[in-house]
C-alpha cells in the first residue's frame, strides 16, 4: 500500500504533532549520524522542541563545530562584502567611462561641424583652438615625413653615384689588360722569328 503524500503544514492536533515530532526528530538524528559515519563529515544538529527542550547531535565537539561555523560565516560575510565593494567600484568606473565616452563623442561631432549651432562663443573659440593645434601637429608631422623622404633619396643618390664611378673605372682597367695582352703576343711573335734563324756552318755553294 502506497503511503499518501503529507501536506507540509502545521499539525493542529497536539498529540499527533508530538508523535510526529518524536518520529521525525529521531529519524533526523539517525540520518545525521549515518552521514557523519559514511561520509566522514563533521555534522552537528540542534533541535528545540515547541516546549523549548533541547535535542542535539554532533559527530565532533559541539562547541568546536559551532566555532568553526561562526568562523566560516564571518569569512563568507567578509568575502561577500569585498565582492560587493568591488562590484560597486566597477559600476562607478563603468559610469565614469561612459560619461567620458559621451563627452568625447560630443566633442568629435562638434569638431566635424555638427551641432555647433547650439554652442556658445566660448565653446566655438575652444573648438577653433583645438583645430588650430591639430593643424599645427599635422603640418609638423608632414614636414618630418618629407624630411625623412628627402634624406632617403639623397642617400640613394649617393649610392648610385658611387656605383657609377666604379663602373666608369672598369673600362680603363680593361683597356690596360688588352694592351698588356697585345704586348705579350708581340713578344712571342718576335721570339718565334728569332728561333727560325739557322745556326751552324755556312752553306757551301759550288
Amino acid at each position: 500500500m502506497v503511503r499518501g503524500k503529507i501536506q507540509m503544514r502545521r499539525i493542529e492536533n497536539a498529540t499527533n504533532r508530538q508523535v510526529t515530532f518524536s518520529k521525525r526528530r529521531n529519524g533526523l538524528l539517525k540520518k545525521a549520524y549515518e552521514l557523519s559515519v559514511l561520509c566522514d563529515a563533521e555534522v552537528a544538529v540542534i533541535i528545540f522542541s515547541q516546549r523549548g527542550k533541547l535535542y542535539e547531535f554532533s559527530s565532533n565537539d559541539m562547541q568546536k563545530t559551532i566555532q568553526r561555523y561562526h568562523k566560516h560565516a564571518r569569512e563568507v560575510q567578509i568575502n561577500n562584502y569585498e565582492v560587493e565593494q568591488y562590484m560597486q567600484q566597477l559600476k562607478l568606473e563603468s559610469a565614469n567611462m561612459a560619461k567620458k565616452i559621451e563627452l568625447l563623442e560630443d566633442s568629435q561631432r562638434k569638431l566635424l561641424g555638427h551641432g555647433v549651432s547650439s554652442c556658445s562663443i566660448e565653446e566655438l573659440q575652444e573648438i577653433d583652438g583645438q583645430l588650430e593645434r591639430s593643424l599645427r601637429s599635422i603640418r609638423a608631422r608632414k614636414a618630418q615625413l618629407y624630411k625623412e623622404q628627402i634624406g632617403q633619396l639623397k642617400e640613394k643618390e649617393r649610392l648610385l653615384l658611387e656605383e657609377n664611378a666604379k663602373l666608369c673605372e672598369k673600362p680603363s682597367s680593361v683597356q690596360e689588360k688588352v694592351a698588356a695582352t697585345d704586348c705579350s703576343q708581340g713578344s712571342l711573335q718576335n721570339s718565334e722569328v728569332e728561333t727560325e734563324l739557322f745556326i751552324g756552318l755556312p752553306e757551301i755553294r759550288c
